[in-house]
């Protein structure tokens, strides 16, 4: 079942989203987060845009949501999209049922624009935006640094 994020929801979160942190390239950041931060993000978030997570028999799987691109204003038409699922769930369609509903509820919105920022290699994450119809549209050479090596960020965006 996918549904707007809980509260009680932000744990599960922050476990999936440490994994991430903890043994992948696919975020920059480096140091695993506590739930009262991911709490913190995600009001501010579902304030504005949707955020939702995927749930199956009581277990969260995964999760997406968009946010503003940058925050200037005239990028207000433009949003980025965040999509992360547990360890070991990848392959499932969990991601394609969560990026069909997060464009559903965006799209209610009325954005011109969604960007998805992707750590290289990922060619999961890849696959399922070009599914959808993101296209790339660049890649910035070496702009990170985790586990002693050089990460390409490549940008993939659906005009809706």
């Amino acid at each position: 079942m996918i549904r707007s994020i809980k509260p009680s929801d932000c744990k599960s979160v922050t476990d999936i989203y440490n994994y991430y942190i903890e043994t992948t390239a696919i975020t920059f950041e480096e140091v695993p987060i506590t739930v009262s931060e991911i709490q913190n993000r995600v009001n501010g978030i579902r304030e504005l845009f949707p955020y939702l997570v995927y749930e199956e028999d009581g277990k969260i799987l995964g999760y997406a949501y968009v946010d503003t691109f940058h925050s200037r204003c005239a990028y207000r038409f433009t949003l980025e999209n965040s999509i992360y699922l547990r360890n070991g769930y990848q392959g499932k369609g969990i991601g394609k049922a969560l990026m069909n509903e997060l464009l559903n509820e965006v799209k209610k919105r009325d954005p011109h624009s969604i960007i998805a920022v992707i750590a290289l290699p990922n060619e999961r994450s890849v696959n399922l935006h070009e599914t959808f119809g993101f296209k790339n549209v660049g890649t910035l050479k070496e702009v990170g640094r985790k586990f002693d090596k050089w990460i390409d960020v490549g940008y993939w965006e659906l005009i809706l």
